[in-house]
């Protein structure tokens, strides 16, 4: 753990401190982006590879908030600060040919995989550039070459794909892992029962994962599941689970290395809920809070930012200088002002391209 003191397991209850966590003793228990997940998780260029890229991420949603306030982003917009531990910590494990699918808080988990920041804003701003040429938006980044399947506005649908997915991969034969995100509100989604049944009764390789940020749009976690302890609900599936620390990216680390070499060599499904805090309102429309959570709680909240954490963890072990880090975070927020000026100044999609990757049989023939 990152300052030697956070639970691997935490439950909060009705009104509780956001930072007093109960342990949990449920649980059930098993490369992307440089540099290789084969590095010791106490490697130097590893955790600075880690700074950099929450860093990244964290100044990358700044400016898409403020491009959805200056009026350049159509739809909606969910943005990811608090919670880059989660996307990184996890996503540093896992490999090449493994799917990943989200739903609408899609940001951090394409930069993290190697989506160029460009073209995800330039398709925030619905811009032909952009991952999905501009007519996806916010909710629906996408690459194949990343094995990123989005990117999906409603909530809990996209686990139906997840699984698809994993059928997929296991009927071609190959030994991917299907990582599939969702929310905490996504996981009282009647689909998602469906479908963890089909994956256990078929025995598919898909790692369901709950980033549990503790609000489903406005609605407290105690307020909308009767039991909070999320990750119990597959165990009327037959299927391993537990709840893990996910502000902490070394734990989410050391955790997702243990979990997916477990269903890769099992090809069983794994359901895992992952606790971590939301420093943003639920979309970049939530002005008001205060209808569901303090501004103390929030700044309690921030005490274990999981840059900070790791920032600390830094510092505790000589890794880097408050001088190296501070030079990081300028040459990451130069990076991301010249990343919203370029997608700002990029051309709309051609007009006549509105129909282009759009099936239908339902549209009139030429001449009538």
């Amino acid at each position: 753990m990152a300052d030697g003191t956070i639970p691997a397991q935490y439950h909060r209850r009705h009104g509780a401190n956001p930072q007093e966590y109960a342990l949990s003793t449920s649980s059930n228990t098993g490369k992307r982006a440089a540099p290789d997940s084969s590095d010791l998780p106490e490697s130097p260029a590893l955790l600075e590879h880690f700074y950099r890229e929450m860093l990244r991420i964290r100044v990358f949603e700044r400016f898409s908030e403020q491009a959805y306030r200056a009026g350049l982003a159509g739809g909606y917009l969910h943005v990811y600060s608090g919670m880059e531990a989660t996307a990184i910590g996890w996503l540093s494990c896992i490999e090449k040919h493994d799917p990943v699918i989200t739903a609408y808080r899609d940001h951090g988990h394409a930069l993290y995989l190697g989506c160029d920041a460009t073209a995800c804003m330039a398709e925030i701003m619905g811009r032909s550039g952009g991952l999905s040429r501009g007519k996806g938006g916010s909710m629906h980044l996408y690459s194949a070459e990343h094995n990123f399947y989005g990117g999906w506005g409603i909530v809990g649908g996209h686990t139906a794909l997840g699984v698809g997915l994993a059928f997929g991969t296991k009927y071609q034969g190959s030994d991917a892992v299907t990582h599939c995100f969702f929310g905490d509100g996504a996981a009282n989604a009647g689909v998602l029962f469906e479908v963890m049944n089909m994956a256990s009764l078929w025995d598919l390789p898909v790692i369901f994962i709950i980033e549990n940020n503790e609000f489903a749009m406005g609605t407290r976690l105690e307020y909308h599941a009767a039991e909070t302890e999320l990750h119990k609900r597959a165990e009327g599936f037959g299927m391993e689970h537990e709840r893990i620390d996910g502000m902490d990216v070394l734990e989410v680390r050391q955790h997702a290395r243990r979990i997916i070499d477990r269903v890769r060599k099992t090809s069983r499904p794994y359901f895992l809920e992952i606790m971590n805090y939301r420093f943003a309102g639920h979309g970049a429309a939530d002005n008001d809070q205060s209808l569901y959570r303090t501004p103390e709680e929030l700044e309690r909240a921030k005490k274990r930012d999981p840059i900070l954490l790791l920032e600390n963890h830094m510092r505790k072990n000589n890794v880097m200088t408050d001088e190296k880090m501070e030079a990081i975070q300028a040459e990451v927020e130069e990076e991301m002002e010249k990343v919203y000026a370029d997608a700002a100044a990029s051309p709309k999609p051609d007009p006549e391209e509105v129909y282009t990757d759009v099936y239908t049989d339902m549209l009139p023939e030429k001449g009538h």
